[in-house]
C-alpha cells in the first residue's frame, strides 16, 4: 500500500563528505548542538584531539584529571539543561569516570561519555591499558555502545543524545576504538531514528481520571503535603508546580535534589526535609494524612526506616520512571507521567472545576515560620554577655521553633488540630523550646540571654 505523504513529509539523510572517524564524531557532535566538551588526552583518543583541533566547532576543555572532567559536563549539563559531553581515553582514562557516570545515573543527569578504546583486533586479549569500560559501566547507564564499525557513528551519536536526554534523563557511553576513530568513510547523518522500544523515548502521561483522583484526596484532606524532588527541575516544572501548590493551598517540602524548585521565602514553604533537614517540615511529612511525591523516589536520607515514614497518609507517587514506584516505600497510588505534565494537567482541571482548598488554616498556623529563626550568636562572642546554662535565649519560644504552650492560640485551631499536629498537643516535640532544668546556681545572677 502506498503511502499519500509526500516525500518532504520524510526528512531524508544528509551525506557528510569523505572523512575519518574522529572527523565524523565531532560533526556528531557539533550537529546535537554541542559546543563545549570537557577531555582529557590519552593515546586511544589521539585522533579524536587532532580532529577537535582541526574543527571550530566544539570547544575543548582541558580538566586537570578524568574525573574533574567528567563531574564538569555533569554540573554543565545542571546549569543550563543541555547535554553534558567529557571524553577520556582507555584504560585508567575511562576508569577515572566512574565515579561521576555513577552520580550523574543516581541523579538523572543527562551526559555523553566518549572513551577511545584499543584497536578492535586486542578486545579482550588484555592489551596495553585495555578495560572492559561497556561491561564495567551496565549497572550504572542508560545505555551502552561500543562501535566496531565506523559507518554506524552517526547513527549511535543520534541515538545517544536521544536517550540520554528523553524520558528520565541519565549517562549514556560510547566506546570507540581506534582503528574505527581511523577508518576513511563518507558518513550518512540521519535526520531520525527509531527506537524497538518506544518506552526509551516516550513521555508517559497520567489519564484525567488519575489527576482528578488527586484532586478528590486533596478535598478530603486535612493535612495534605507536596513532597517534591529533583523530577520538578529536570522537568523545568517549577512554575507549574507554585502554581498547583497556590491554588490548592498545600504546603511543599523538598528534597535536597528539589531545593530550588519552590521558593523557600513562600508562605507554604516547608524547605527540605530528611536527615538534614528542616525539623518542621519532617514533622509535617510524619503528621500528614495526605502526601503527594512529585518526581522524588523515597530516598533513604529522606525517609530512615520507610516502615515508620508518613505511616497515618495515603500517598500518591507520580514519577515518570514506573520502576521507582512501591521500590523504597509502599504507595496507594502509583502514576507513571511526565511531572511537567501532571501539574499542568492538574491546574488546568481544578480551574475547570473550579476547585476550593480545603481550609487548613489552623494546622497550617500552628508550624513554625521557615523564616523566623533569628542567627545565633556564637558561644565566643564579646559583643554580648555569655548566657548561663539556665538562661536561655529569650527569643527562643517566641520567634524559634513551635509555638510553646503559652503562646495565645485561637480556640478553633486548638480544638480542631490538637489531637493530630505534635506541636499543638499538651506535650511538646522533643525539638520543642523546654524550661530550663534546675540549677544549682544562684537565683540571682546577672547573667542575661542574648537577644
Amino acid at each position: 500500500m502506498k503511502s499519500s505523504a509526500t516525500p518532504a513529509a520524510f526528512p531524508q539523510p544528509e551525506i557528510g563528505r569523505a572523512m575519518n572517524g574522529a572527523d565524523t564524531v565531532v560533526e556528531c557532535l557539533a550537529r546535537e548542538g554541542v559546543d563545549v566538551i570537557f577531555a582529557y588526552p590519552g593515546g586511544a583518543s589521539q585522533e579524536l584531539h587532532q580532529a577537535f583541533a582541526r574543527s571550530d566547532k566544539v570547544r575543548v576543555i582541558l580538566p586537570r584529571h578524568e574525573q574533574g572532567g567528567v563531574f564538569a559536563a555533569e554540573a554543565w549539563s545542571r546549569a543550563n539543561g543541555k547535554v553534558g559531553v567529557c571524553m577520556a581515553t582507555s584504560g585508567p582514562g575511562a576508569t577515572n569516570l566512574v565515579s561521576g557516570i555513577a552520580d550523574a545515573y543516581m541523579d538523572s543527569i543527562p551526559l555523553i561519555c566518549i572513551t577511545g578504546q584499543v584497536f578492535s583486533k586486542f578486545i579482550g586479549k588484555s592489551a596495553f591499558q585495555e578495560t572492559d569500560f561497556f561491561g564495567m559501566t551496565l549497572p550504572i547507564v542508560k545505555h551502552s555502545y561500543l562501535v566496531l564499525n565506523a559507518a554506524d557513528l552517526p547513527r549511535i551519536f543520534k541515538e545517544a543524545f536521544i536517550l540520554a536526554r528523553s524520558g528520565r534523563p541519565g549517562p549514556v557511553i560510547i566506546d570507540i576504538p581506534k582503528d574505527v576513530q581511523q577508518a576513511k568513510l563518507t558518513p550518512v547523518f540521519p535526520a531520525t531514528v527509531e527506537f524497538a522500544n518506544k518506552s526509551l523515548t516516550e513521555f508517559p502521561h497520567a489519564s484525567d481520571e488519575q489527576l482528578k483522583n488527586i484532586l478528590d484526596l486533596i478535598a478530603k484532606a486535612h493535612r495534605p503535603i507536596i513532597y517534591t524532588g529533583g523530577g520538578i527541575v529536570s522537568a523545568e516544572a517549577s512554575a507549574d508546580l507554585r502554581a498547583f501548590a497556590e491554588k490548592v493551598n498545600v504546603p511543599v517540602a523538598t528534597t535536597l535534589m528539589g531545593v530550588g524548585a519552590f521558593p523557600e521565602d513562600h508562605p507554604l514553604s516547608l524547605r527540605w526535609f530528611g536527615m538534614h533537614g528542616s525539623a518542621f517540615g519532617n514533622w509535617a511529612v510524619d503528621q500528614s494524612d495526605l502526601l503527594l511525591c512529585f518526581g522524588a523516589r523515597f530516598d533513604d536520607r529522606i525517609t530512615g526506616d520507610v516502615h515508620k515514614f508518613a505511616t497515618g497518609a495515603t500517598i500518591v507517587h507520580i514519577d515518570i520512571d514506573a520502576s521507582e514506584h512501591n521500590k523504597n516505600k509502599r504507595v496507594q497510588f502509583p502514576i507513571a507521567s511526565d511531572i511537567k505534565y501532571a501539574l499542568s494537567r492538574l491546574n488546568e482541571l481544578a480551574a475547570a472545576a473550579k476547585f476550593t482548598p480545603p481550609d487548613n488554616k489552623a494546622w497550617q498556623a500552628t508550624r513554625p515560620r521557615a523564616t523566623s529563626c533569628p542567627r545565633r550568636p556564637s558561644r565566643f562572642s564579646t559583643s554580648s554577655p555569655r548566657a548561663t546554662p539556665s538562661s536561655p535565649p529569650a527569643s527562643a519560644s517566641t520567634r524559634c521553633g513551635p509555638p510553646s504552650s503559652t503562646r495565645s492560640r485561637s480556640p478553633a485551631a486548638t480544638s480542631v488540630h490538637s489531637a493530630s499536629v505534635p506541636w499543638a498537643s499538651a506535650t511538646p516535640p522533643p525539638w520543642a523550646p523546654r524550661s530550663p532544668a534546675p540549677t544549682s546556681r544562684s537565683s540571682t545572677s546577672t547573667a542575661t540571654a542574648p537577644s
